[in-house]
C-alpha cells in the first residue's frame, strides 16, 4: 500500500507572474541612455519619477513589504541581511526607493531589483495555497487604496474610516506584482513621451487597469 505523493499547491501556482516580470522590466530597460532613464515632465503627475526612480521604487517596494512588514514571519530566522542593508534596501531616507547613494547606477538598481524577485519567489515556493490564504499582517494604509482595492477579490479587509487593513500574505503578494506590472506601464509611457519604442506586451491586470487609474500620456 503507497501513500499520498501529491504535495500540496505552493503559491507560484498563484503567482506565476513572478518569475517572468524580471524579464519584462530588463527588456524595457536595455540600452537606455542615462538622459533617457532620467527623463522627466512636469506635466503630467505619472511623469515626475523617472525611469530609474520608478526602478529603484519596484525593488524598495518588494523589500518593504518583505523585510518590514512580513519579515517576522517570512524569516522567523532573520533574512541574513543587516541592519544597515535593510536601511539602504527597504528604509532609506529617500522616499520609497533605494538609497540613492548607493544605488545610483541603473547596473546596482535592476541587481537589488533581481535579488529582491528572487526573494519574493523563495517565499512563494516555500508556502503553501492554504498558508498564504491564512496567514495575515496588520498595516495602516492611505487614501489611495480606496481606488487601489477596487483590484483584490480577495485577501485585504480595509476599514475605510481607519485606513487600517488585513492583509493576507496572498493579498501582499498580489498587491507586489500589480504595483510592479503598474510601474512597468509607467516607464512604458515615459519611454513613448521620449518617442522611444517599448517592447514587452503588459498584462492587462493590475492597478493602471482600473476605472479612475490616470494612464494618460504625453
Amino acid at each position: 500500500m503507497t501513500g499520498d505523493a501529491t504535495q500540496p499547491e505552493t503559491g507560484r501556482s498563484l503567482f506565476p507572474g513572478f518569475w517572468d516580470v524580471g524579464s519584462s522590466i530588463h527588456a524595457e530597460l536595455e540600452g537606455l541612455t542615462d538622459e533617457q532613464l532620467d527623463w522627466t515632465s512636469d506635466q503630467f503627475e505619472w511623469a515626475e519619477w523617472n525611469v530609474r526612480r520608478q526602478t529603484s521604487h519596484m525593488a524598495s517596494m518588494l523589500y518593504r513589504w518583505m523585510l518590514l512588514r512580513w519579515g517576522d514571519q517570512l524569516f522567523p530566522d532573520g533574512s541574513g541581511l543587516d541592519e544597515s542593508q535593510v536601511t539602504a534596501l527597504a528604509a532609506s531616507e529617500t522616499d520609497r526607493a533605494l538609497d540613492e547613494n548607493l544605488f545610483k547606477d541603473i547596473a546596482d538598481i535592476t541587481r537589488a531589483l533581481d535579488n529582491a524577485l528572487a526573494l519574493a519567489c523563495a517565499a512563494l515556493d516555500s508556502h503553501t495555497v492554504d498558508q498564504t490564504r491564512s496567514m495575515t499582517i496588520e498595516t495602516e494604509q492611505g487614501p489611495h487604496w480606496d481606488l487601489m482595492i477596487n483590484a483584490h477579490p480577495t485577501g485585504i479587509d480595509r476599514n475605510t474610516e481607519t485606513g487600517i487593513s488585513v492583509l493576507t500574505l496572498e493579498g501582499t503578494f498580489r498587491h507586489m506584482y500589480f504595483e510592479l506590472i503598474t510601474h512597468l506601464f509607467n516607464i512604458q509611457r515615459l519611454k513613448r513621451a521620449q518617442e522611444l519604442e517599448t517592447v514587452v506586451d503588459l498584462p492587462r491586470v493590475g492597478y493602471y487597469t482600473l476605472e479612475g487609474w490616470d494612464i494618460s500620456e504625453a
